[in-house]
């Protein structure tokens, strides 16, 4: 058994620091696996319940250079956020100086230019310039320098080392001909400067890590959002008077007041009164919904009209709108599977990247006939420069913290990245019948009397045995029995039967109530009541047997109107080449009846809750990717088994815990839409690595200097520093640009176009 903690980590920079980060806390004991996000900055470690600690995490983390800003334990507190807001501060400063400092570098750099700077001996000009350069290299840049050593000392390197030593050997190289010209001019080279360069390379490289910061900031807002929406105080009940308190101080159990206008504090179940509800903020639905006593609401939701009271039932941590806080976390905290290929090449990408750039200087200082050293040191520094995985890092994890976020706002929880890919290469949908497809509120419209038997006893023995049970049609048959005032006896050794009903002693005889499998496996003989029961099931019903001691007692027929979304998300699904199936533990004539209604050719009927996830396997063997849609407990095995388990939120907890997506909101049309938004997500990571790797296959030769022998062109460090920050900035632009894509998408659905 295995547990999992999450950690802030600083200072992370490229997919290179990921692979060091990533590595140093798997050698920690007792870790099992660890991931790690570059974008949001988070770790996240799996561990043996006997392992080294949290504090051994911090510890390898600083070891390898990394700033450890804690553990993240509540969404509220995160301290990630305040690190960033320190150094998007930093940042904007050091972008600052270090540009003011690039320009009048320029100008120094181009003196002839410019009239007014034209008196100024030559040497007295490149000696201001070495001291300008100085603190726009070291100063302005020193993240980077300070990066490098960290790297040097772990006998490996990152995208800090690149830059660093692209930077000062642009200065170094410009000192020495600044102070030592002769050297150069007996070697027969000229002592050009490049204090521009060096400036230039550090201020763009660190503007470009602005851009990102600021750009990776707006990838997270979903959860800002999400964490602004918890009011701060309540009014409570104590002793008949009302008290205004913080919602920290709120306890389970205790009695809320809620007044028009106002936002619920916590999780509960409403005692007196009734109102309107916007809940938008859970389900992305905008239609109001009414509430009433016996009904749950949600924190967070928004009270329209009316005043009601409430108990508490979740409170902190324990409210919806924190455990769909966590499942958002967790998810934009994860990698999808195609990340491990931008691991892989980045594992290798640093020292392959310096093997070029030395090859790069080798061949230009000894091949031309008109070789130079200053030429040679301008490739050697361009192809480190150009070279950064920045973008290789950030390709994946933003895409997926917008994708994420995008579906928390919908409605459409998804726990992973991994989940967020697979959804997209379904070519199957399971769904389940009872709560899912259906409203899961059955009601019982007839019921069938034995001989020698009257309906309300056959009322009085159903309830009786399903009094206990939470399933739909058990709460039913106990409601048509109340209201027929019926008061259900007492039951002895009740024992539920999943799948087929329940038995038990009902004043001192053995009863049952379930399917007709669970009739004909014990013993009974239900030929007598077949002509009303195959009525019946053809008209979509669905049937209860009820037998005492002997002799079957009758039959309870129910029936369960499908859900309004219900039909559109199947002709949705269809629409997008997916195949639709049902399946169900009812009847087949009633699991055909309902199939019949929604465009449902597949049905599987007869289906016990282990024999669901036998299904899905079979499907699976069969060469289908499959989802599962469930609801319930008997669910939970195929939402598992399935490639993509999706739970509808109303159901069990056992069934959203086994599922890799959840709905928030009962509308079924959530499902093609998170396939949907899965399949533009990973159109968007595609893109994003395409550019990354593109960007390199192209930009390194081009700096190395390909193109001069054939067009004389050579690229400048400085040009390459700003195709380096071009390259992260649009990568994480291209990902935000799927809510521009998403919400025309919703916009089009809401006009009627569909999904």
């Amino acid at each position: 058994m295995s547990d999992k903690v999450v950690i802030s980590v600083g200072g992370m920079t490229c997919a290179a620091c990921v692979r060091r980060v990533e590595n140093a806390l798997k050698n920690v004991e007792g870790v099992v696996d660890a991931g790690v996000n570059l974008a949001t900055a988070r770790a996240t470690v799996v561990h043996q319940p006997r392992w080294a600690g949290v504090p051994a995490l911090a510890r390898v983390v600083a070891e390898q250079g990394y700033e450890f800003l804690g553990e993240v334990s509540d969404a509220a507190a995160d301290p990630i956020e305040a690190s960033r807001v320190r150094e998007l501060g930093e940042l904007k400063l050091k972008v600052s100086c270090g540009a003011v400092l690039s320009v009048l570098i320029f100008f120094g750099s181009m003196q002839h230019w410019f009239g007014f700077l034209q008196a100024i001996p030559r040497q007295s000009m490149l000696a201001a310039m070495f001291i300008l350069t100085a603190p726009a290299v070291f100063w302005v840049g020193s993240r980077f320098f300070i990066g490098a050593w960290k790297a040097a000392k772990q006998k490996t390197s990152d995208m800090n080392t690149l830059v660093a030593v692209g930077a000062f050997s642009a200065y170094a190289y410009s000192a020495a001909a600044t102070f030592f010209p002769r050297f150069f001019g007996s070697a027969g080279v000229a002592p050009h400067v490049y204090y521009d360069g060096a400036a230039m390379i550090i201020t763009l490289v660190l503007l470009g890590r602005l851009l990102e910061a600021v750009s990776r900031g707006k990838t997270s807002q979903a959860i800002k959002k999400l964490i602004g929406l918890a009011p701060k105080t309540a009014r409570v009940i104590r002793d008949g008077a009302e008290v205004e308190m913080t919602i920290d101080a709120l306890q389970t159990g205790d009695e809320v007041l809620v007044r028009p206008g106002e936002k619920v504090p916590v999780d509960g179940i409403i005692l007196t009164g009734r109102s309107t509800l916007d809940e938008s903020m859970l389900t992305g639905e905008s239609l109001p919904v009414s509430r009433e006593a016996g009904q749950k609401v949600f924190a967070a939701t928004m009270n329209q009209a009316g005043s009601f009271t409430m108990r508490a039932t979740g409170v902190g941590a324990d409210t919806m709108l924190a455990h769909i806080i966590r499942m958002v976390e967790e998810a934009q905290g994860s990698k999808a599977p195609i990340q491990r290929l931008a691991d892989k090449v980045a594992s290798v990408f640093v020292p392959v990247v310096f093997l070029i750039a030395f090859l790069t200087f080798g061949v230009w200082y000894f091949v031309p006939a008109d070789a130079n050293f200053s030429r040679a040191l301008i490739n050697f520094v361009s192809v480190l420069v150009i070279a950064c995985p920045c973008a290789l890092g950030l390709a994946t994890p933003t895409a997926v913290i917008v994708g994420t976020g995008l579906g928390a706002q919908s409605g459409i929880l998804i726990k992973g990245g991994e989940a967020l890919e697979k959804i997209h290469k379904l070519s199957m949908v399971v769904f389940d019948k009872t709560g899912t497809l259906t409203r899961g509120e059955p009601e019982v419209t007839d019921v069938v009397c034995a001989a020698d038997f009257t309906g309300r006893q056959v009322l009085t023995v159903a309830a009786a045995l399903e009094k206990t049970s939470e399933h739909p049609l058990a709460k039913a048959i106990v409601d048509r029995a109340r209201k027929d005032g019926i008061s259900p006896p007492s039951t002895d050794s009740f024992e539920a039967l999943s799948g087929m009903g329940a038995r038990g002693f009902v004043d001192g005889k053995a009863a049952l109530a379930g399917n007709r499998f669970l009739m004909t496996k014990q013993g009974y003989s239900v030929d007598l009541l077949d002509g009303e029961a195959v009525r019946l099931a053809q008209k979509g019903k669905t049937l209860v047997y009820v037998a005492e001691g002997e002799k079957i007692m009758g039959l309870i027929a129910l029936a369960d109107a499908p859900k309004a979304s219900a039909r559109k998300a199947v002709e949705s699904l269809k629409r997008r080449g997916l195949k639709v199936a049902m399946i169900t533990g009812d009847n087949a004539g009633t699991a055909a009846s309902v199939g019949a209604q929604l465009g449902v050719e597949q049905v599987m009927a007869d289906v016990l809750p282990g024999g669901k996830a036998d299904a899905i396997r079979q499907l699976q063997a069969f060469g289908e990717v499959v989802a599962m849609v469930g609801d319930g407990i008997n669910d939970a095995p195929a939402l598992a088994a399935a490639d993509v388990g999706i739970a509808v939120g109303a159901g069990a907890d056992v069934a959203i815990e086994a599922a890799d997506i959840t709905l928030v909101r009962e509308d079924l049309n959530a499902v093609p839409e998170a396939i949907a938004l899965s399949a533009a997500t990973i159109r968007v990571i595609r893109q994003n690595l395409f550019w990354a790797f593109i960007y390199n296959v192209i930009g390194i030769p081009i700096a190395a200097g390909i193109l001069y022998p054939f067009f004389g062109i050579l690229l400048s460090p400085a040009y390459a520093a700003a195709a380096m920050a071009f390259s992260s900035v649009s990568v994480v632009s291209n990902s935000l640009r799927l809510k521009r894509v998403w919400a025309k998408r919703s916009r089009l659905r809401n006009e009627g176009d569909g999904i």
